[in-house]
């Protein structure tokens, strides 16, 4: 494999390894007269040089790609299978590379950051051996009928910042193991990775197959509208979401949306206390609750509500700042969260709320976007804090006592991603599951989707889904073979 380490320098930082990134078009790698910087999280110092793509650029990756997907569409499933296993390798060959790319752009730790490298590439493996097969939809002495499954063509996938090698993965294995091409814009907050992941990917695949563009809005509203691409795939916020649902209305474009999930969490009279409170402090902490599925909204029944709050007061304390300590906790990965999560807290202050743990902000002359857990006991339920999702972690904290009563205030228009419930009564949890209006309901764990589960977010949080053998749908045209017999 070609190594992400002989690149030259681009004199960005005397402290940083010496890389380039390119855009990648047609299999091979594309300079760009302009260029950006992404800003360490940690460091607040810049990064090194990301290129931008201009709309050439996207017009030439689009012709790219529709002219292999003539020949990739025609490939057999083991000859995808093959290609997605050896782009597996590929991420794990390169592991060092991609863990300090997506380390520095992101503020992971290192450990955290490895940790997700590895993960994009079970995505990979997930799909080796699982794959969509022709169904006998019906047969009597008459017909017979076959749903089989033909891919949509060039997919244009536009990637969310807080994951993003696992969540980019997701939609690259997807359309690749479904016979679909792909190009993919990074968040303009991490571009490093995932342009550094797909050119090293070009030693496996066939040029065009999957491509790469870094830029802004303005590229991924180009490729929303551009009648070269057929599908897109988008994570990120609700309203950037609907617009993108617009703008496909135009060609009709299949549309495959992650949107925000202000995701509730259940603790009930009967939880064990010493196993729930670390694992919902994991659930709302984890990356800073900088997650999709985090437990961004937190309910405990009256009669334990004291002990659980004194508890996860302590628990969270093991979420230190700036400490490598702390490998699953970090600092805010961008400037604008940061200051967004600045005016939750502000908010709560203003409006007299009790913060019981954290509520400080860095001090003056300290370096990095660094928020402390903080954690909120009984906000009321019209507060910013409870309506919409903070995406940092900034806990709140409320009780409840009836069953009904806390599954409608669970039941958001903005909280359809995920949810949680704990009880050691497992009927009792599967009641309250599904009564909630959620795509993924965790019980008695901590809100992570799983690659063999089916993703896919209700009302306010998404549209279609992905992951999983259902998740394969989702990129194909089904399509109904009806067999006359003699």
């Amino acid at each position: 494999m070609p190594s992400a380490e002989t690149n030259g320098a681009n004199g960005t930082d005397g402290h940083l390894s010496p890389i380039q990134f390119f855009n990648v078009i047609d299999g091979k790698p594309r300079a760009s007269e302009d260029h950006h910087q992404v800003i360490d999280p940690r460091t607040e110092e810049p990064l090194w040089d990301a290129p931008i793509a201009t709309a050439r650029d996207l017009d030439d990756a689009v012709e790219a790609a529709n002219r292999a997907f003539k020949t990739w569409r025609r490939s057999t499933t083991a000859e995808r299978q093959k290609a997605v296993h050896d782009v597996a390798n590929c991420i794990l060959e390169n592991v060092d590379i991609l863990t300090e790319v997506q380390m520095r752009e992101t503020g992971k730790s290192k450990l955290m950051s490895k940790f997700d490298v590895e993960r994009s590439a079970w995505h990979f493996e997930y799909y080796r051996t699982v794959a969509l097969e022709d169904e006998l939809q019906y047969e009597d002495d008459t017909v017979r009928i076959i749903a089989t499954h033909a891919p949509i063509g060039v997919l244009g996938a536009i990637s969310p910042w807080n994951f993003p090698l696992i969540l980019s993965t997701v939609k690259v294995v997807s359309a690749l193991a479904t016979g679909n091409c792909v190009i993919i814009k990074p968040s303009p907050f991490t571009p490093y990775s995932l342009l550094k992941f797909c050119e090293l990917a070009q030693s496996v695949l066939p040029p065009g197959v999957f491509q790469a563009l870094n830029g802004g809005a303005d590229l991924g509203e180009r490729m929303t509208l551009h009648p070269g691409i057929h599908h897109i795939s988008f994570t990120g916020t609700t309203a950037v979401g609907q617009r993108i649902l617009r703008n496909c209305a135009g060609t009709l474009k299949k549309v495959i949306l992650e949107l925000a999930g202000n995701d509730a969490c259940i603790v009930c009279g009967d939880a064990d206390l010493d196993a729930v409170v670390p694992q919902v402090a994991t659930g709302a902490l984890f990356h800073a609750g900088q997650v999709c599925v985090a437990s961004k909204r937190i309910y405990v029944h009256e009669s334990l509500y004291d002990r659980f709050l004194d508890r996860l007061v302590e628990e969270s304390r093991k979420f230190a700042v700036d400490d490598e300590r702390s490998a699953s906790f970090g600092p805010l990965s961008n400037r604008a969260n940061y200051e967004r999560a600045l005016g939750f807290i502000e908010d709560c202050r203003k409006n007299g709320y009790r913060i019981v743990a954290g509520g400080d902000v860095r001090p003056e002359g300290k370096k990095g976007f660094w928020i402390p857990p903080t954690i909120v006991a009984k906000p009321p339920d019209d507060a910013l804090l409870v309506r919409e999702e903070q995406f940092a972690p900034i806990v709140p904290v409320m009780s409840w006592t009836e069953e009904d009563d806390v599954i409608a205030r669970a039941n958001l228009d903005n909280a359809g991603l995920g949810a949680s419930v704990y009880t050691p009564d497992l009927d009792r949890a599967q009641r309250i599951a599904r009564q909630l209006e959620s795509g993924t309901v965790w019980i008695n764990q901590f809100e992570r989707p799983h690659h063999a589960g089916f993703f896919g977010g209700w009302k306010l949080s998404g549209f279609g889904g992905e992951l999983g053998k259902q998740g394969l749908l989702h990129y194909c045209h089904t399509q109904s073979l009806q067999i006359a017999k003699p």
